[in-house]
């Protein structure tokens, strides 16, 4: 098989040719001229590097998609939506049109319940707005410069956790006694066991059942009022996006267990009084298995753009609680925590940990 072999101008790049004139290769883009006898190295090079490329697949085995995805056809364009597994309700993104994909509710996975939104996108958007004022470390520029790369109100899956806690906790306490003589200041401290016993019921405690929502981020627009649920039906899911869980009910018992039983501390430390310090020593918590129901609670979520970075808020759909971090200025908060506490050196390196120095 032939090789066809191409110079190349060593100066530009261009493609050699060999002027019978000045009996040289010559470069006809910037005039650079070559002796024959030095291009002979150059041969050897280019029949090296002029091999045809080699480039074997194995098509064998046909790539899989990681998530199932699934077609549907738009009853009123005739467009196509493509959804992943999880999707239960969406809109068309060619002509608009509410879908709700009924099978993805129906029996196991049909909710017990629905909390139907209560506060539209101009809301959200209202909300985001106010969470911007009175943020004295928020950059100046963030108000102008954040881009929303997204806002959707969806119907977001928990599953709500009835249970009741029988615990049985030690706490140690201090007493502090000061006094004084007419050479000495005393002080005297006593430590004490204190010991409480006795349950709590808790009723609706949610968990998200979602992993494409952050838990922290879902628990901290809590509470929902539950008194304002109704039974589930597909009509409210039309016009918003919402998902079936992805998670279930024993998958997220843990989260529910935990969230018990910080509550059952936190409420039986709210019952020692009278000590200078109380610090908990041990607890040992039961929780009974409860009822447990699966629900759909309104959420409104929104993506933000700030140089590079991408933030994340939400509010709730039915109250309006608004949440989502917000980047800080180094500089304002380096300004701010010295005004405060007047540590240059801490203040220089918490500066250096927000500029990714340190």
């Amino acid at each position: 098989m032939a090789t066809l072999l191409e110079y190349k101008c060593p100066c530009c790049g261009g493609t050699l040719s060999f002027d019978s004139e000045a009996q040289k290769m010559k470069c006809p883009y910037c005039d650079t001229e070559f002796e024959t006898q030095s291009l002979k190295e150059m041969d050897e090079v280019l029949k090296e590097t002029s091999a045809e490329d080699t480039m074997e697949w194995d098509t064998q085995e046909k790539p899989q998609w990681e998530e199932p995805v699934n077609h549907y056809v738009c009853r009123s364009c005739g467009g196509e939506l493509v959804t992943d597994e999880n999707t239960a309700a969406t809109s068309c993104p060619y002509c608009g049109n509410a879908v709700v994909l009924s099978g993805r509710l129906s029996g196991a996975l049909k909710p017990e319940l629905v909390i139907p939104f209560k506060l539209d996108k101009k809301a959200a958007m209202e909300a985001f707005k106010k969470h911007l004022l009175k943020k004295p470390l928020l950059p100046k520029v963030f108000k102008s410069e954040n881009k929303i790369q997204e806002i959707q109100g969806m119907y977001v899956p928990f599953w709500l956790f009835d249970g009741k806690a029988d615990a049985s906790l030690r706490f140690r306490g201090t007493r502090v006694r000061t006094w004084s003589d007419s050479e000495h200041i005393h002080t005297e401290t006593s430590h004490y066991a204190i010991l409480r016993e006795g349950d709590l019921s808790f009723a609706d405690v949610p968990v998200d059942g979602s992993t494409k929502m952050p838990d922290d981020l879902m628990e901290s627009i809590e509470p929902f009022d539950w008194k304002q649920g109704v039974d589930f039906q597909t009509a409210y899911l039309a016009g918003y996006l919402a998902d079936k869980y992805d998670q279930d009910a024993e998958t997220c018992a843990p989260r529910a267990n935990e969230r018990i039983k910080n509550s059952t501390q936190e409420a039986f430390r709210e019952t020692v009084k009278g000590y200078n310090t109380v610090v908990p020593e041990k607890s040992t918590i039961h929780v009974e298995k409860g009822h447990v129901a699966y629900a759909l609670l309104p959420v409104w979520t929104m993506t933000t753009k700030f140089r590079g970075e991408t933030y994340l808020f939400a509010m709730n759909g039915q109250t309006g609680k608004f949440v989502g971090n917000l980047p800080i200025d180094p500089g304002r908060f380096a300004a701010f925590f010295a005004g405060i506490a007047g540590g240059v050196a801490v203040v220089s390196y918490v500066l250096g940990l927000l500029t990714g120095l340190i």
